[in-house]
C-alpha cells in the first residue's frame, strides 16, 4: 500500500518523521519543537551539488546563530552519510530514508530531469519549518548557489513577523 503524496503548503503542520542518521540514532519533527528546522531532501552523498549545498548549510552563521536545526535527508546508507559527513565536517545530521517513503510522502521523490535525461529519484527541495512544526516555505526546485542564505532570510522573516 502506497502512502498517499501531500506536498506541504506553507502554514500547515509538516508531516512528522522518525529517521534514522549514521550514527542509528533515530530523529524526528516532533522532538524538535521550539526550534526553526530547515530539512534538505538531496539526491545523493558526495556528488557536486550536494557537496556544496551541505557546505553552505554548514557554513550558514544566520543559521548557527539563530540555532536552526538542520537536517539532511536522502536514500543513502548510514555508511554513506557517515562518510560524507565526516569527509566534509558536517556538524548536523543526514537521514536516510531508504526505501524513499517519507520522501515519497512529501513529494520530494519522482520524476525529474537531469541534463535532459527523465528519471526517478529524489528532487533538490528544501522545507523550512517554524517552531511550532508548521511549514514556513517550501524550496521545491533548488539551484544551490545562494540558497542557504534564501533559507536563512526566510527564516529572520518569519522570525521577525512572529516577534
Amino acid at each position: 500500500m502506497t502512502t498517499p503524496v501531500h506536498i506541504p503548503v506553507p502554514g500547515e503542520p509538516f508531516p512528522d518523521f522518525a529517521l534514522p542518521d549514521a550514527h542509528g540514532s533515530v530523529h524526528t519533527l516532533s522532538g524538535l519543537r521550539g526550534r526553526y528546522v530547515v530539512l534538505y531532501a538531496y539526491p545523493k552523498d558526495d556528488t557536486p551539488g550536494c557537496t556544496k549545498e551541505a557546505c553552505d548549510f554548514r557554513d550558514n552563521a544566520l543559521l548557527r546563530a539563530h540555532g536552526a536545526a538542520i537536517l539532511g535527508i536522502s536514500a543513502d546508507d548510514a555508511d554513506s552519510h557517515g562518510a560524507f559527513a565526516a569527509k566534509y565536517d558536517l556538524p548536523f545530521p543526514l537521514l536516510s530514508d531508504m526505501d524513499s517513503a517519507f520522501l515519497r510522502n512529501i513529494g520530494t521523490f519522482g520524476e525529474k530531469t537531469s541534463f535532459g535525461k527523465v528519471t526517478q529519484g529524489i528532487r533538490r527541495q528544501t522545507f523550512l519549518i517554524d517552531p511550532d512544526g508548521r511549514l514556513v516555505k517550501a524550496w521545491l526546485n533548488v539551484k544551490v548557489d545562494g540558497h542557504a542564505d534564501a533559507v536563512a532570510a526566510a527564516m529572520t522573516k518569519d522570525q521577525a513577523r512572529h516577534g
